[in-house]
Formats: structure tokens, C-alpha cells, sequence
């Protein structure tokens, strides 16, 4: 799997996208960055989308990515996320007031996005990929993907705080290759990152020993505005196997 880091940050500013990771091109998790990111003809080819929750730095794009793609795909972007996440997507942002309702246009029976709900815990196939959806410590209907393919997982877990469930899960995977999480904010802002469900880097060195060992593990959703500092405290942990999505638009292979 190629793992194409479109936006790695929980903020956006010049040089800093919102959350959009790519795998092989076709499958999307998250879209906070996936139509300023990409080219019109690279949206256009994506087939699915998994959305964690529906905070607007994890869903903005949507809007944009519909914009741009309608009439030329010939078939729905199919999306996969909670009950939570759809209902609120739909009623603040697919609504016809802030934007369009793409979940209707060009019309009901063949539109731009078509919307599934997934049950915590489940497991979907997707083409190639098998997806299992995890519950995790984040409002907005929060939740963490175990992705498969030809005999390798990787784990995404996007925004959460301290969470267990989706490492239990991962402890069973078979080849497991890699494992996506975050760091937001500096230690100096604990109180912060307890109240918005996130992790200080101080939180994260606890969380990585309930994560299976010898496994690379990336953090993004990193805050633009303390990249810098972050950084520097991720490196103070000595974490070998930790990698800090400061840039966008990278890729990985595995």
C-alpha cells in the first residue's frame, strides 16, 4: 500500500493542509485537505472515502472535492463513517445553506456522494481493501481504521486522546506494517489537549506501550502554530520507531 500523506496537520495555514491521507490513489481517509491537495483529475479517481468524524478540519473539503468533480466522475464518491458523523455532515454542511447537497445532485438516484453508516466495530470490503472501524476517544462520532490488503494492515486512528479498544485490535493483526496516529499539542498545553480528546506528546509516550511493538508509528494532526515545539518534544521521548508528519504531501510505501 502507498500511503500518501495529502495534509498531515490539525490546522491550516501556508504550507500546512488539514487531514487527507491517500492509499493507492483510491481510497481516502479524511478529507480536511483532499481538494486543495490533489488535482482534479487525481480527485476524480478516488473510488472511496472513510471519514473518522465529522470536525470541520477532517470534512471541509467535501465540499469542494463535490464542487469540483460534479459531472465528471459518472459514478457517487462512496463514504464510510459513523451514524454521528453523517448526520451532523449532513446538517450543517450538506444542508443547502452552507452548501449544496451533493447527496442529491445531479439527482437522488445518482449523485456526487453517497453516504454508508458503519457500526462500530464492523468490518467492511472495499475492492482490495477490508476496513474495520473502531471506536475511539474523540467527540464526533470518533473512530480509528484497521486497513487491509493482500496480507498487510495499518492502523489509522486519527484524532484521539488516550483510547484502548483499536489497540487491542491491532495486537491481532497479521503483518502489521505501520500505525497512523496524532500529537497536537505541546506538554504546556495538557489541560487543552484533555479537553479537546488529544494528545501532548507526553500522553502519546504512555499510548505507545499499549501499541504493538516493533512498528512504525507516524504522528500527524500536528498544530501549525507548534510544529516547532512538538517537534522538539516528540524527539526528547527517544522513540526510534516515531516519525513526525511536519510536511505534507509525502508518501510511504509499505
Amino acid at each position: 500500500m502507498i500511503v500518501r500523506i495529502v495534509g498531515g496537520h490539525g490546522g491550516v495555514s501556508p504550507g500546512f493542509k488539514n487531514t487527507s491521507y491517500l492509499i493507492d490513489g483510491k481510497l481516502l481517509i479524511d478529507a480536511g485537505s483532499v481538494a486543495s491537495g490533489l488535482h482534479i483529475d487525481e480527485q476524480v479517481h478516488i473510488d472511496h472515502i472513510l471519514i473518522s468524524h465529522s470536525h470541520l478540519d477532517h470534512i471541509s473539503d467535501l465540499a469542494f472535492m463535490a464542487d469540483n468533480c460534479f459531472g465528471l466522475k459518472g459514478r457517487p464518491f462512496e463514504i464510510y463513517t459513523s451514524d454521528e458523523a453523517r448526520t451532523s455532515i449532513m446538517k450543517h454542511m450538506l444542508n443547502d445553506e452552507i452548501w449544496p447537497d451533493f447527496t442529491k445532485l445531479p439527482n437522488a438516484k445518482d449523485p456526487t456522494l453517497r453516504f454508508h453508516t458503519v457500526e462500530s466495530g464492523s468490518t467492511i470490503e472495499l475492492g482490495p481493501y477490508k476496513v474495520t472501524m473502531i471506536r475511539v476517544n474523540h467527540p464526533a462520532g470518533g473512530h480509528g481504521f484497521i486497513i487491509e490488503k493482500n496480507g498487510s494492515s495499518l492502523v489509522f486512528t486519527q484524532d484521539t486522546g488516550p483510547t484502548d479498544a483499536i489497540w487491542e485490535e491491532a495486537k491481532k493483526c497479521e503483518n502489521l506494517k505501520a500505525i497512523f496516529t496524532e500529537v497536537s499539542f505541546p506538554n504546556s498545553l495538557q489541560g487543552v489537549a484533555n479537553a479537546s480528546f488529544h494528545h501532548t506528546p507526553q500522553t502519546l509516550d504512555k499510548e505507545l506501550e499499549k501499541m504493538p511493538t516493533d512498528v512504525p508509528v507516524f504522528l500527524g494532526h500536528i498544530k501549525p502554530n507548534y510544529q516547532n515545539q512538538l517537534n522538539d518534544e516528540v524527539d526528547a521521548l527517544g522513540h526510534d520507531r516515531v516519525t513526525l508528519l511536519s510536511s505534507d504531501d509525502v508518501s510511504f510505501v509499505f
